[in-house]
């Protein structure tokens, strides 16, 4: 039989009431003649439950039993689901990460999948069971301990799971009805695209939206899994949601395909940095040995010896960075005069496959967030993006006029 991945969301597997209205849909997928895995999340609210609990328990806790904890949650869902198909008189089974085995690197909290064996589960399959369902965001390390893989590692195990069992598919069912072409609660213009295409969906991922996880995308996008982004709130239909596809599997789109933002940015910079070969492998090496996560840099012309040197990150992350950068000059390894952070700004990007070939993509943009009144204060591109750090409090007419700007209400 076809392989269908279907992967359930916290909020998608609430309540058991939610949960029995999952399994409707993966009962209608059975009737199809699919053999269906399905990837739960912990219900809505679980995981950060649990995490309450060790943090209160042990501020300073042992990875290895942060994650023997926070990944009951899935363990539960997994068991609840098999169950409800069960009374449904659907041959189905849970499978806990370790059983699969799933096997992972031993990073606690944050482990990357190494390998997923069909054996044991295609095996099963052949017997007869027609669901397995698999409890997301865990897996097994080469020591045997549990590990997880980071917050929206229920999306990555569905499309590692698809990739390894060759699925038909890979159904992401979440509390939104598909990929809009920016948030909705900004603006009432936002459309649902019914394709993009990986890279355009990496982008958006990585720049705010928060549809998809990171990590999901680039692993569907090598080993060319079929996505499907969908509602378990909407009725069902072969024509639902968002397909995630290989760019030569659209035929037309718009230039600029959507427009993300991420609220929580903050802007530092280190003024009269010396202007000598080595200064950013100084200045950056402290902060990723700090987990500081740097995005956009730009460094100024250098102006007698020295230079003025910018970057952004999460603005959770500004006092690492600046503990990270003022012990940097206690030890010698760096000098400046001033270390400046402006927590009041928000990061506002266009993303679409079709700025390859349209030129005059950035000037519009610009053009655009002038006449509103916006001052950028930080620009980076790539091929197929433009980003602008701007003040936050223009963060919704920025994305509201950038929208307009490119007809993104509008079908291709």
């Amino acid at each position: 039989m076809p392989i269908l991945v279907m992967k359930f969301g916290g909020t998608s597997v609430a309540t058991l009431d939610r949960i029995r209205r999952a399994a409707k849909r993966v009962g209608r997928e059975v009737a199809n003649g699919h053999d269906v895995i399905v990837i739960v999340s912990a219900m809505s609210g679980e995981t950060n439950k649990l995490v309450g609990f060790v943090e209160e328990t042990a501020p300073l806790y042992d990875a290895r039993e942060y994650d023997a904890v926070v990944s009951s949650g899935e363990n539960v869902t997994a068991g609840l689901m098999a169950l409800t198909l069960q009374e449904m008189d659907i041959p189905a089974r849970s499978w806990q990460g370790w059983q699969v085995p799933l096997r992972t690197t031993s990073a606690h909290a944050a482990a990357r999948i190494e390998e997923i064996p069909s054996a044991n589960i295609m095996r099963k399959f052949e017997e007869g069971m027609k669901v397995a369902v698999v409890a997301g965001f865990q897996g097994i390390s080469p020591e045997g301990r549990i590990t997880t893989l980071g917050r929206g590692g229920s999306d990555t195990t569905a499309v590692a799971f698809a990739a390894a069992f060759g699925a038909v598919r890979c159904d992401i069912y979440t509390d939104v009805d598909g990929v809009y072409t920016t948030d909705p609660r900004i603006t009432s213009k936002a459309r649902k695209l019914d394709r993009i295409a990986f890279e355009e969906m990496l982008e958006l991922a990585s720049l705010g939206a928060k549809v998809l996880q990171t990590r999901s995308v680039e692993l569907a996008m090598r080993y060319k899994v079929k996505l499907r982004v969908l509602s378990s709130f909407e009725e069902m239909s072969d024509e639902a949601g968002t397909l995630v596809v290989p760019e030569e599997d659209i035929v037309e789109s718009n230039v600029v395909a959507g427009v993300a933002y991420s609220r929580d940015e903050a802007k530092l910079t280190l003024t009269q940095v010396a202007d000598r070969p080595g200064i950013a492998a100084a200045i950056f090496g402290p902060l990723a040995e700090a987990s500081v996560n740097v995005d956009m840099i730009v460094q100024n012309i250098s102006d007698g010896g020295t230079t003025d040197m910018t970057f952004s990150c999460p603005v959770n992350e500004v006092k690492r960075a600046e503990k990270a950068l003022n012990d940097a000059k206690a030890a010698g390894q760096i000098d400046f005069t001033q270390l400046v952070a402006d927590t009041n700004v928000c990061k506002v990007s266009i993303v679409g496959i079709g700025m390859r070939s349209h030129a005059g993509v950035a000037a519009k943009m610009f053009q655009t967030l002038r006449d509103e009144g916006i001052n950028i204060k930080v620009i980076t591109t790539s091929e197929i993006k433009v980003s602008v750090l701007v003040d936050r409090k223009y963060l919704e007419l920025a994305v509201q006029a950038l929208h307009d700007a490119f007809g993104l209400d509008r079908a291709a």
